[in-house]
């Protein structure tokens, strides 16, 4: 049962837990204290505020407040980003694997944050290309994450794996259907005019096109 206080917190702060919390919203919240942040350390040590990385939080488990969206928070950590690699291609049904890292693209540097919430990685990528294929995708009434398209999650993933350079038709099979385990049916729905107007701007150029030749071969 929730004690007193930590009810009049909840009902203060549920109206900003459709995304991550800013500390400025906790601050807003705390206007009676001379000194918030020592309290925010204190609502972070009784489970009240769960620390994200530096001021930004989400509700704690004593709050009973549901936490935002994986993707959502992935957003959040480290913007500007996209939700994009195997997170994104799970999401869109093309790998089997469940994933337990919120892989994500972003134009500042690669790093990554491991949270209570989870893992969120983050790796570098340059503008313009950074840009093309995103799509804004509604989780929930309330919540909306940037999410890349299926045709920019793949080419993601081509671009920023290391090795991974993409010379014939029957290395690119290999790497889609046999270590991406992407089904055939599905690399039919790809639009290839999409990924061809995206590489004059694109990081490894003669493998996109490879993989846009080995598509639209099938």
């Amino acid at each position: 049962m929730l004690n007193n206080y930590t009810m009049q917190f909840r009902r203060r702060i549920k109206e900003y837990v459709q995304a991550p919390i800013t500390h400025q919203m906790v601050t807003d919240v705390l206007c009676e204290y001379s000194r918030p942040n020592d309290k925010i350390s204190e609502l972070a040590r009784n489970g009240q505020l769960i620390s994200l990385r530096r001021g930004l939080y989400a509700p704690g488990p004593e709050t009973d407040l549901p936490v935002p969206d994986l993707f959502l928070v992935a957003n959040h950590l480290r913007g500007p980003s996209y939700v994009s690699l195997e997170t994104a291609l799970h999401y869109w049904g093309l790998i089997p694997e469940r994933v337990y890292e919120i892989s994500s693209v972003t134009t500042k540097t690669t790093k990554t944050y491991s949270t209570p919430l989870g893992r969120f990685s983050f790796k570098h990528l340059a503008t313009p290309y950074y840009s093309f294929g995103l799509e804004s995708v509604r989780l929930t009434e309330q919540q909306t994450a940037i999410i890349a398209c299926q045709e920019k999650a793949l080419c993601d993933k081509i671009i920023l794996t290391s090795g991974v350079f993409l010379r014939s038709i029957r290395q690119t099979l290999d790497f889609l259907l046999e270590d991406l385990r992407i089904d055939e049916e599905n690399l039919l729905t790809f639009d290839t005019n999409k990924i061809n107007s995206w590489i004059e701007d694109a990081p490894k150029k003669t493998s996109l096109k490879m993989l846009v030749k080995t598509l639209n071969g099938l």
